[in-house]
Parts: structure tokens; sequence; C-alpha cells
């Protein structure tokens, strides 16, 4: 007999890429996950998971186990908010997940000021620069710069965020102030990698028409705010989220290029995942979001950011 408390354990291990990550996600040993795999597959006296190497792979019975059990658990966790929103409680366990430098300077106090208020909601918030290949199983609100492409699930604009391309003064002391975008493409520049998207190609917006510049990074890396220190230290142009160097751009660390032909900008998204969108934490948790982005936090006293 399964009970739902197998069901979610197998829903973790099948929305998992191997059983140390499901561990990890469980919160248990990684020999406490196989010992409790192997339990429940002698149970149904079949295998569920292939064991060949380090990528887990689901037998056709744990494919349909998955299917099935995570259809059941939904419905059951569906079931209970809509009777917990009854009575007006806001329980459970809500998943955020983020970016990395805005998760850690803005997302996670966020998280700590509503875990204080609501002391029965259970939150885990995962940051990451790579949240397309985070699978919608594994969030109930995913925060985000820019929307998401090709998404099917509807995208909540939280808070405005221009992206900046700018430079540190003694770098313009050395080249002059370039006087166009394509200008670009003799300079030193900084590439910030994430998300697997193609970073060397930047976008700017010249009179409501979109030109497109091919660098060749000097530095690159995968942490914007490493990409930022380079930047203010001279080493190179950076395009830089506003939320990330509007101070510095104010303080006159870094000096705006070509205003008036910015990046586009990439706005604080929230996307809520298509099966937690009635429950009372989720509801609770984006009115909080939206309550903290009221007065946006980096366009407080730094309006030089803003020719």
């Amino acid at each position: 007999m399964l009970t739902s408390a197998d069901l979610e354990f197998f829903a973790a291990i099948a929305t998992s890429p191997s059983l140390a990550a499901a561990s990890r996600r469980l919160g248990v040993t990684p020999p406490a996950v196989t010992q409790r795999l192997q339990e429940l597959e002698r149970r149904m006296g079949l295998r569920l998971v292939h064991r060949t190497g380090r990528v887990l792979a689901l037998t056709e019975e744990g494919l349909l186990l998955a299917e099935g059990g995570g259809s059941i658990v939904s419905a059951l966790g569906s079931l209970t908010d809509q009777i917990q929103a009854r009575r007006g409680a806001v329980t459970g366990r809500l998943r955020v997940v983020a970016p990395l430098g805005f998760g850690r300077v803005h997302i996670a106090p966020l998280v700590a000021a509503f875990a204080e208020t609501h002391p029965a909601v259970k939150v885990e918030l995962y940051l990451s620069d790579r949240l397309g290949t985070i699978a919608e199983g594994n969030w109930d609100i995913a925060v985000r710069i820019g929307e998401l492409r090709d998404s099917t699930l509807v995208a909540h604009r939280i808070a405005p965020n221009d992206r900046i391309c700018c430079a540190a003064p003694s770098l313009i002391a050395l080249r002059g102030m370039p006087a166009s975008p394509a200008e670009l493409a003799n300079w030193p520049c900084i590439a910030i990698r994430e998300n697997d998207e193609d970073t060397t190609l930047w976008r700017f917006v010249a009179a409501e028409r979109m030109e497109t510049v091919r660098v060749e990074p000097l530095l690159a890396t995968n942490d914007g705010e490493v990409a930022r220190d380079w930047a203010v230290a001279g080493l190179g142009v950076v395009v830089r989220s506003e939320w990330s160097v509007a101070e510095d751009v104010a303080s006159g660390r870094l000096v705006r290029l070509i205003p008036e032909a910015p990046p586009p900008g990439a706005d604080v998204m929230a996307l809520v995942a298509s099966r937690a969108g009635r429950s009372a934490r989720v509801t609770a948790f984006m009115a909080a979001l939206r309550q903290t982005f009221t007065r946006v936090p980096w366009r407080e006293g730094f309006e030089a950011t803003h020719p």
C-alpha cells in the first residue's frame, strides 16, 4: 500500500537529476534515500530507478508512478490549501527561487521577514544564476530579472529595473567617451555568463530601433558582482542591472555610457507555478513581495542613474 509520504518521496526523486540531489532536497543523507528507495521497490515488487551511472533514470514503472503520484500529491496539496484558506490559515511549504546576487541582497531578507510573520510556513530559498534549468515542479515562486522566454506561465512585474552600460572614469580618461554602441566592439569589455545566454552580443535601443554589437570580452565571469567590481577597477565596460550599479553611478565610481542608446530594460518579475496559484502561502508571499518593492530601493537617492 502506497502512502502520501511515499508519493512525495518519489516525486522528489523523479524531479531531481540524481539521488544525491534528491537527498539534498529532502534534507537527508544519500544512503538514507537509497535505503528508502529500496524499501519502496521491495514493497511494490518492481524496479523504479535504473542504477547505472550518475544520472538518475526512471524505469517505465517509475515514470508511471512519478506521473500518477505527482498528480495525486499536487491534488492533495491543492485540497489542503483550499481547506486551510477557508479558515484564513497560511501554512505548508513554500519554495522560492531567485537569482544569486539579487536574491542574496533583496529576497533573502524578505524571506526571513516572511518566516517571522508566518511561522507555520516552511520556506526554502534556492539561489541560482541558472534559473531556466530549474523545473517548474521544484518551485512555487520564481523571482527573476527580465521575462522568461517561451514561458507559458504568467509573469508578474514586481519592480522596474534598467540595464546600464557603464565604465570607470579611469577607463574613460584613457579611451574617451564612446559616441555610439558600435564603438564598444573595440573597447575592453566584461561579459557576465548566466542562463546559457549569448553574453557577447550586446543590445541597445537607439531611436526606438534595436542595435546589436558583438564584443570580445577581455574578462568574463558568471558572478555579476565580480563583473561590477572589475568595472569599478577600470578593467572594462560592463552592462549590468540598475539594482546592482545604481549607487556606483550616482557616486561617480561608474559612468553611464551612451545614455541616448541604453540596453533594453530587465524588470524584476515573479512567476507563480501553475499548481501553486491558489495557495494562501503563495498569495501571502506575493503580497509581501509587492509591498517590499513599493519603494524601489535602487531608485531611492540614486536619481543620477536616470538622465
